[in-house]
């Protein structure tokens, strides 16, 4: 996709000789999520390319780059995954985006331009690598420039982001941003990336020293000491270890308290414990230990190596995540492959978001290899080809099934449908190559009859009638994405029959659709008490009034998005919010 979108010149300003070198983003090459469409420049991540436009303007504007969430009520709805134990209490994102850059610098600065809702961004990566280079690297090395616990910025305003970044020992044109939108009260809107640098190694300063000391840090998740991911098959293929001292009576532990105490660390900590006794070096290496196993953060450093060296322990593993690991080489299919071969055996779910190694033969072992999956997240794996998605049709156990921004297609995604007929939750936003949704929604209600959550973000064609028949096949649907599906209309009834049809609903998304009137506001109102989080942002047919008969008779309502509602004015929302304190009544005005 990134071929039909636009692909910037570098703006910078060069001056004699290792002057400071100043230039905004060229491409924006990965990225994994945005709130915008797949087939357009609205809200999407590409408009981080190139020079600002909208700063220094504050304000909801389209031609900014805006990620799919924010605040923690995507965590508060049904269709929430589960948090991975030992995840390290210092990694903390939950999105990234990745941009290019003309020229290789040795970055003295890196300046985000936050137009709307700052804050979100809390670590800045560099990398060695040159992705215009006509030859691959030897070496692949990601630094952390600057990272930071997410933060509370109580102003909206527009922003000039200039953290203080450390020095690093190679050149780069390729720059990461991590977010985190958690603590945000709305969307943050991002608008271009500024990168200053020298076109040689610039002098080590005091300055840059001191920094470089904090950086040593427990919260850093790169390790210093050489105890990181990179060091993993170091750790675990130690052999020599040496009868440690006196360790009092630790050892009259009973096993399973001493696998207990040791369930608290994380797997760095896991590898440096394995080193200090043969008896720690066991439980360290006890496959119980490895049940749930979280790489993802550990995304910069996890090779095939590391695979390997984790093989032996993870016979047992159930829970793997793997999201955004492998990238740029890292790990190979054949690597990824020899690892499920020995450890998919007994996985129930798998975590794969933006795992851009992945092709057809990984999800073909992924299938051998994991008969009693339950849950797989191809989320933003968007380099997958359509066929690959052909043999997810035989997990037959599945019940979670993510492809948002994938190219799954209609005959593939059709069969997966058919023979997948336990899915209780099903993400297929901003999945452009399905042809028509009403086929999709009328399989989903046909087959499908245990499903609970279903997103359709951003589906282009489907109307009244596949929304008709999926409102009488899953009539336990507790959530349900419909936000900017234009096609469908108030006036065919579709809503209403959903509200009736649909008494479980906790979340309904009805974003940017412009016909949602009164009528429907009022049948949420009588039939679906249950409900947590409406969003109509948009709509022009709403008023206060309906809105205060939902809020009082919907006790939970926690969220309630009415932006960009022109009947809904400021006091209107004052008075509301006054009657009803509980609720976050979110409002956003046209500049």
């Amino acid at each position: 996709m990134m071929n039909s979108h636009r692909t910037i010149e570098s703006n910078s300003r060069t001056s004699p000789l290792n002057a400071e070198v100043v230039q905004y983003a060229k491409e924006v090459v990965d990225f994994s999520s945005h709130y915008g469409s797949e087939n357009s420049m609205s809200y999407t991540m590409w408009n981080l390319a190139g020079v600002p436009n909208v700063f220094p303007s504050s304000g909801d504007f389209t031609q900014t780059a805006v990620f799919r969430t924010y605040g923690t009520w995507w965590d508060q709805c049904p269709s929430a995954f589960l948090p991975f134990k030992r995840t390290p209490h210092n990694f903390q994102s939950q999105d990234y985006v990745e941009l290019t850059f003309e020229q290789q610098v040795y970055p003295t600065a890196v300046h985000v331009l936050e137009t709307y809702h700052p804050g979100a961004v809390i670590r800045i990566l560099a990398c060695s690598a040159n992705p215009y280079s006509p030859s691959p690297p030897a070496e692949v090395r990601w630094e952390i420039l600057w990272s930071e616990r997410p933060t509370k910025v109580n102003a909206s305003q527009a922003r000039q982001f200039k953290p203080c970044i450390k020095q690093i020992n190679f050149p780069t044109n390729l720059i990461r941003l991590e977010i985190n939108s958690s603590l945000l009260d709305y969307y943050t809107e991002l608008d271009a990336v500024v990168l200053h640098g020298m076109k040689e190694k610039p002098v080590l300063s005091l300055k840059t020293s001191l920094i470089d000391m904090n950086d040593l840090e427990d919260d850093d998740y790169e390790e210093e000491d050489g105890c990181g991911m990179d060091n993993l098959n170091k750790k675990f293929s130690s052999t020599a270890l040496k009868e440690g001292p006196n360790n009092g009576y630790f050892d009259k532990l009973p096993y399973e308290l001493i696998q207990l105490i040791l369930n608290h660390l994380t797997l760095p900590d896991l590898c440096r414990l394995a080193q200090t006794c043969k008896l720690l070096h066991q439980h360290c290496c006890d496959p119980l230990q490895y049940i749930h196993l979280n790489l993802q953060p550990y995304w910069a450093k996890l090779n095939d190596t590391s695979l390997e060296f984790l093989q032996a322990r993870c016979t047992l593993v159930q829970w793997l995540n793997l999201s955004w690991t492998g990238n740029r080489g890292f790990i190979s299919v054949a690597g990824f492959s020899r690892f499920l071969k020995v450890c998919g055996s007994e996985l129930v779910r798998l975590e794969l978001s933006c795992s851009h190694f992945l092709n057809e033969t990984c999800l073909e072992v992924i299938s051998e290899m994991c008969p009693d999956l339950q849950d797989l997240n191809l989320s933003s794996c968007d380099k997958l080809p359509p066929q690959a998605f052909n043999h997810i049709a035989k997990l037959c156990s599945l019940k979670r099934l993510v492809l948002y921004r994938t190219k799954v297609e209609q005959t593939a995604l059709l069969s997966i449908l058919n023979f997948c007929s336990e899915l209780q939750h099903l993400s297929l936003g901003s999945c452009i190559m399905i042809e028509d949704y009403d086929v999709i929604a009328s399989m989903i209600g046909a087959k499908c009859k245990k499903l609970r959550t279903l997103d359709l973000w951003r589906c282009k064609n489907i109307t009244e009638n596949g929304i008709a028949e999926l409102a009488s096949g899953c009539p336990l649907l507790e959530e349900l994405d419909l936000g900017w599906c234009p096609t469908l209309q108030s006036s065919t009834g579709c809503f209403a029959r959903l509200a009736r049809q649909l008494p479980n609903l906790q979340k309904l998304f009805l974003t940017a659709n412009r016909s949602v009137c009164d009528t429907d506001i009022e049948e949420l109102a009588c039939n679906c008490i249950r409900l947590r989080q409406l969003d109509i942002l948009g709509t022009r047919m709403v008023s206060p009034a309906s809105l205060r008969k939902l809020l009082e008779s919907c006790k939970d309502l926690s969220l309630l998005d009415v932006s960009f509602c022109s009947q809904i004015d400021n006091r209107a929302v004052l008075e509301l919010n006054a009657a009803f304190p509980k609720v976050f009544i979110k409002k956003s005005f046209t500049q």
